[in-house]
């Protein structure tokens, strides 16, 4: 690991007071310690936020705000989160192991880094690691890579749980800068890798995440999140969704569709939410949105299987969304 200074902020401005451009924020270190360990990130200064004020769980009639230093294994049990967000809770709790979600922070989570093996072994070619350098994915071992929202310079996924949640949930993600607040809604959150990988997000230099916000909105409570991978715990996805359903006198009103372990980022579906509207809950139908979330798959060999699999995966979820 190579030496860098650590500095424990005491509040936002001595986190914000950090020079931008050579600076890492920490708060669980779940996923920071373990790149700084492989040599793929080494910033001059780690600022731990742990000792910051974003640690609240508020859910009213206008909807939730959930601070950045939550755990992910506290809002996963939060029984308000369990109720109104189940998608969310489920989402969390599918996540890593027990050991790695009491220490993950909300805030760690939307701004974790991709598991592509060329990207983290700190040799091979990666745009998203060195800019320029190539993406050795593109002609190598890639049955984990994706198949949506890809470009010839990058095919990584994004791999967390939770913001495929967020995004069927329209979440808003709340920062601090130097220049003021903002409020970001999660589907512009994440950058696609475009001609630039190495911008996995809309975040400027030295900007916090303060927190992420869910409207109030009744069917939310409707919803499922399913998750196929390799093994059943410890693992990342092959395969995700999260999906929501209103459904009032046999059809549907209303549908949230997102999908993971699949997409460069966490993967929102208006194309399959489009085709629900007006559907009563059949499988038929489940099968047409699914085949129209996936119809931009741009798989390669390794990875072919992965467009049954989302699709079989969306359907499950959306029958068990309707079964609520």
């Amino acid at each position: 690991m190579h030496s860098f200074a650590y500095l424990r902020a005491g509040d936002v401005d001595a986190a914000l007071a950090a020079d931008p451009e050579h600076t890492a924020f920490i708060a669980g270190g779940t996923c920071l310690v373990d790149l700084m360990r492989l040599g793929v990130m080494t910033p001059a200064t780690v600022v731990d936020l742990s000792a910051l004020p974003f640690r609240q769980i508020d859910v009213t009639e206008q909807g939730a705000s959930i601070g950045a230093l939550v755990r992910n294994s506290t809002l996963a049990d939060h029984p308000a989160i369990v109720e109104q967000y189940p998608a969310l809770a489920q989402a969390l709790a599918s996540g890593a192991s027990p050991q790695l979600r009491n220490m993950a922070t909300v805030g760690g989570n939307l701004l974790q880094r991709t598991r592509c093996p060329y990207f983290r072994n700190g040799f091979a070619s990666c745009n998203k690691r060195r800019p320029g350098s190539g993406c050795a994915a593109q002609g190598g071992e890639h049955r984990s890579h994706a198949v949506l929202g890809g470009s010839d310079r990058c095919i990584a996924v994004n791999p967390s749980d939770m913001c495929v949640a967020l995004v069927a949930y329209d979440a808003v993600v709340h920062t601090l800068g130097r220049r003021g607040e903002r409020a970001i809604p999660i589907g512009e959150f994440h950058l696609a890798p475009g001609d630039h990988p190495e911008r996995e997000t809309v975040l400027e230099p030295g900007e916090l995440v303060k927190g992420v916000s869910l409207p109030a909105v009744p069917f939310f409570a409707h919803a499922r999140y399913v998750k196929v991978r390799d093994r059943a715990s410890y693992e990342f996805a092959l395969a995700s969704a999260a999906v929501a359903l209103d459904v009032q006198g046999g059809r549907i009103e209303a549908a949230r569709v997102a999908l993971g372990g699949v997409a460069t980022r966490p993967w929102r579906c208006p194309e399959a939410e489009n085709l629900l509207v007006g559907q009563p809950p059949t499988r038929g139908a489940f099968e047409a949105a699914a085949a129209a979330a996936l119809s931009a798959a741009r798989p390669r060999k390794d990875n072919l299987f992965k467009v049954e699999l989302a699709r079989r995966t969306l359907v499950r979820a959306l029958e068990g969304a309707a079964a609520v």
